[in-house]
C-alpha cells in the first residue's frame, strides 16, 4: 500500500514536470488524424454531391377530407396530404380531440393519448365481439376481461 503511494507521488511529479507525459501520442503524428481538414484526403468525396434544388416543381394541393383529422395547436392548419383510414370515433376519438386542444410540449397532451390508445383497443375487443358468432361470444369475452384486467393493472 505504501509502495503504491510513492509510486503515484512519483507519477503525479513527473507529469508536474513533463505535461505531455500520459496524454498519448501527438494527433499530428497519427496517419490520416485530421483528414476530413482536406477534401482531397477524403476517400467519400467524388460521392458526395449537393442534390439538385426542387425550386420549381409546384407544392401538392391540399388533399380533400371527408372525415376529421386532428392536428396540432401549434401549426395553423392540416398538412398537404394526410391519412383518413381510422378517423377518430367513440370514447377514444373524445380523448383524442380533447387532446390535441393542448400544445405538443404539455404532458397531459401525451398522457391523453396514450390513454386514447388503450381505450381504442379495448373498443376494438368489444367490437370484434359484437362481430362474433354466439359460440365465440364466451371466448371472446374471457380474452376482452383479461385484456381490460391486464391494461387496468399496468
Amino acid at each position: 500500500m505504501q509502495q503504491n503511494t510513492e509510486d503515484q507521488v512519483a507519477l503525479r511529479s513527473a507529469r508536474l514536470q513533463d505535461p505531455s507525459m500520459g496524454r498519448g501520442p501527438d494527433p499530428a503524428t497519427i496517419l490520416g488524424w485530421g483528414a476530413d481538414l482536406d477534401p482531397a484526403d477524403r476517400p467519400a468525396v467524388p460521392k458526395e454531391r449537393m442534390p439538385p434544388r426542387l425550386e420549381n416543381i409546384p407544392a401538392p394541393g391540399q388533399q380533400e377530407s371527408d372525415v376529421l383529422v386532428l392536428h396540432s395547436t401549434e401549426r395553423p392548419g392540416i398538412t398537404p396530404v394526410f391519412g383518413t383510414s381510422v378517423p377518430p370515433s367513440g370514447l377514444s376519438g373524445v380523448l383524442r380531440k380533447r387532446a390535441f386542444r393542448r400544445s405538443e410540449n404539455d404532458i397531459r397532451h401525451w398522457l391523453t393519448l396514450m390513454l386514447a390508445d388503450r381505450v381504442n383497443v379495448v373498443e376494438g375487443l368489444f367490437a370484434d365481439l359484437r362481430k362474433a358468432p354466439r359460440g365465440k361470444q364466451l371466448a371472446s369475452a374471457a380474452v376482452v376481461v383479461l385484456a381490460g384486467w391486464w391494461l387496468l393493472r399496468r
